[in-house]
């Protein structure tokens, strides 16, 4: 069985075909179209309709791509840049009416759940009691669970690309005073979440999302081109240290270090606030990043709860939708 999952982030739009045997998916094509969402998007703001042509032209191409590795119509979700949109409901009808694909959003909550399970999956048995930290654009998960699904999951309005826009947009590098104000904001939207994250005490904790990825690398991990076998680990210490040096320099500055990407320098500094803040509000002195994450907890789920899972899904979403939303009126040639 081939099967494909689209997701629709923050800056990308990402497809992943993979072969389902014996129960782990295994990857034959991926590909991905840099959207950039979050920079046309005001926190609390509405997705404009350019944005919104840009994305059914690649959800259109992702499909068309899907369906040339023999993989069915994907799973396709979208994470908090549309969530959070006060025309989500017009934009997900949107791209159904124009490339016939159920394009979703799920609950923060859910997502977490999901990224836990690709987690699990990846890390095996052995990690024991484990605790997740992922970072977005516009969110910040955290789970932390014993089996296959976790026991606690939260979702909270710290991904990084929100917090740049709130905190650092008009100061490039930004004051010590912006990033003191940053770190207070996270400590208290965090504080009751990590205080039950202490109290489980977890054996092991990873992250996800590439905002760690990038983080590990520029503290020392082993590059993407190692593969994703190699051991990676990121330190708070270090990451303290990296904060240190991402302050001090403009974003056109920070993306000449290593494993930091142009369109991530900006919101590098404020995803390594959080990712330090998060570690040491929940104790947790080092975390292995982990190349599975939610892509690889749908594909899971899909694979092990069979395909009446996804339906649930896509039922719940249409039953918080207005009736027959209108769709937005993007140029005509956008699904060409």
């Amino acid at each position: 069985m081939r099967i494909s999952v689209v997701d629709v982030g923050s800056n990308t739009v990402r497809l992943v075909v993979s072969d389902a045997e014996d129960g782990v998916p295994l990857p034959v094509h991926t590909a991905k179209w840099r959207l950039r969402l979050s920079e046309q998007v005001t926190p609390g703001g509405p997705i404009p309709e350019q944005a919104v042509g840009q994305l059914v032209v690649a959800v259109a191409e992702a499909t068309r791509t899907a369906t040339r590795w023999g993989a069915a119509g994907p799973l396709a979700f979208a994470t908090a840049v549309v969530r959070n949109a006060p025309n989500r409901h017009e934009v997900l009808h949107t791209v159904r009416a124009r490339t016939g694909v159920d394009l979703c959003t799920l609950p923060g909550e859910v997502e977490a759940e999901l990224t836990f399970l690709g987690a699990r999956r990846w890390m095996g048995w052995r990690s024991g009691p484990l605790a997740l930290l992922d970072i977005g654009g516009g969110s910040l998960e955290v789970a932390f669970g014993r089996g296959r699904l976790p026991d606690f999951v939260a979702s909270l309005p710290l991904g990084a690309g929100r917090l740049t826009h709130e905190f650092f947009e008009d100061e490039d590098p930004p004051s010590p005073e912006r990033v003191r104000a940053l770190r207070r904001r996270v400590r208290h939207q965090l504080r009751d979440v990590a205080a039950r994250i202490r109290w489980e005490g977890p054996r092991t904790a990873v992250a996800t999302s590439r905002t760690f990825q990038q983080l590990g690398r520029l503290c020392g991990a082993a590059p993407g081109r190692h593969g994703p076998f190699v051991d990676r680990e990121l330190h708070r210490a270090g990451l303290r240290e990296a904060i240190t040096t991402l302050a001090a320099l403009p974003a056109a500055e920070r993306a000449r270090l290593p494993g930091v990407s142009a369109p991530r320098a900006a919101q590098s500094l404020a995803g390594a606030v959080v990712a330090h803040t998060a570690m040491k509000l929940t104790g947790i002195g080092s975390v292995t990043v982990c190349p599975w994450a939610i892509r690889e907890g749908v594909l899971l789920r899909h694979i092990e709860d069979g395909p009446s899972w996804w339906a649930e899904v896509i039922r719940h979403n249409e039953e918080a939708a207005p009736p027959d939303p209108a769709p937005l009126r993007i140029a005509a040639a956008a699904a060409n």
